[in-house]
């Protein structure tokens, strides 16, 4: 074959497609439960969009991101991270003025990443976004979204892990502390994190390179240096979580990898899926809206890999859904009652019957084999007696029960 998907990519093929559409409506349920209301950006922004909001020494930026130019000599990017076009949307579009504040999304996403499983180079994100108020309860009750979502699906080797980055202040004091722990070994680290040691070396902490990760094991925790106003925030954030009845563990080596979050962090981590086992991750972000030129606005959000999601459910034996079978598969004998059963498919199509007819099929034998593979519901035959007296013989084809039902009111019985 001549052409071939590009690596890092794959096709979402009709059997599979309404697992995810499944998936995509519990979210919503979910999300509208709880107050959110979707929105949708452009799958490609300014690159500076993301370069500013996830900072110029981050992975993504660095070497993820997919950027082009366009005629006019512009710098766009596919879109790698969901929260900087939601922030900027809720800037551009005013949407403080119209009270919306509780945001979700569901889309693809876009990072030069090496391929493997539960990560592609196009993938699909779901999240949300609360902006707006710094008050603990607002950071469980985000938390307690995606812990609820993940229990109504069924999975259950599921664990919460916690911890608290600051703010800028008691941050710089931990990242001091970092760089002394850190810089008697630095002929010993990879060559990225000698750049992070300069750049941003809380992400030392985020390495997977297994020399690197043996010396985050004893590196300082950030919880040591929270200074009081982030530790007592931290505190109530347990605090509520205790009161949903949400499970946790403290992880002080969450970092998350880009520059906006601030205090509360958190990953839900799947046991069941190997080494990639975080399904959804988060934290608050109180200094983006004001970096990317509104005024100060403290936030909070997280976001979701469907693929790996897909697999901690496959791993479980969770079905979501089966593709369906048609609603009625249509037999026809003769030309006559072909012609009739033409305008009759389209009625039921337009009052959301699905429906199966094949013309090419002309044998009664051929058309009851095609339809009991169909997976349909009801096969409607229709002859010369059925014709005659206005009406189809409706085949139950899971009992093998038939009854005849009169033309006009098959719509009826089949909704």
């Amino acid at each position: 074959m001549e052409y071939n998907i590009p690596r890092g990519t794959y096709d979402i093929l009709p059997e599979a497609s309404p697992a995810r559409q499944a998936l995509y409506a519990r979210f919503l349920r979910l999300a509208e439960a709880f107050g959110y209301h979707e929105i949708t950006t452009p799958v490609f922004e300014q690159a500076a969009l993301f370069e500013r909001s996830s900072g110029e020494s981050s992975d993504v930026v660095q070497k993820e991101m997919y950027r082009f130019n366009d005629r006019k000599g512009r710098v766009f990017a596919l879109r790698p991270e969901g929260t900087a076009p939601v922030v900027r949307s809720y800037l551009e579009n005013r949407l403080d003025l119209k009270g919306e504040n509780k945001l979700c999304y569901w889309g693809p996403m876009f990072r030069y990443d090496r391929p493997q499983a539960g990560r592609y180079r196009q993938f699909y994100q779901y999240g949300i976004e609360f902006i707006g108020s710094d008050h603990p309860y607002w950071d469980a009750e985000v938390i307690s979204f995606l812990w609820v979502f993940f229990q109504s699906l069924g999975l259950k080797e599921l664990r919460l892990e916690l911890n608290s980055v600051g703010c800028p202040d008691c941050a710089a004091t931990y990242e001091t502390a970092l760089r002394d722990y850190y810089r008697p070994h630095l002929d010993q680290l990879c060559p990225d994190c000698l750049k992070r040691f300069e750049l941003k070396p809380r992400r030392l902490l985020d390495c997977k390179v297994p020399s690197c990760k043996a010396f985050a094991k004893d590196a300082p925790s950030q919880l040591d240096y929270l200074d009081q106003s982030c530790a007592e925030h931290f505190e109530q954030v347990k605090a509520f979580l205790n009161l949903m009845n949400v499970p946790f563990t403290i992880n002080p080596g969450i970092v998350r990898g880009l520059d906006y979050y601030t205090n509360t962090a958190f990953e839900l981590i799947y046991e069941g899926i190997g080494a990639q086992n975080s399904l959804a991750g988060g934290g608050r972000y109180n200094g983006l809206i004001e970096q990317m030129g509104g005024k100060s606005t403290p936030a909070i959000g997280f976001a979701g890999g469907i693929e790996r999601l897909l697999l901690a459910l496959e791993a479980e034996g969770i079905s979501l859904a089966d593709s369906p079978g048609p609603d009625l598969y249509v037999i026809a004998m003769g030309v006559e009652a072909r012609d009739f059963i033409v305008h009759l498919i389209n009625e039921l199509r337009a009052g959301g019957i699905s429906v199966v007819y094949d013309p090419e099929k002309t044998s009664f034998k051929a058309q009851l084999k095609a339809a009991n593979s169909s997976r349909a519901r009801f096969a409607a035959i229709i002859g010369e007696d059925e014709l005659a007296a206005g009406q189809v013989m409706l085949k139950n084809l899971e009992t093998g029960q038939q009854q005849a039902v009169k033309a006009d009111a098959l719509l009826q019985f089949l909704g």
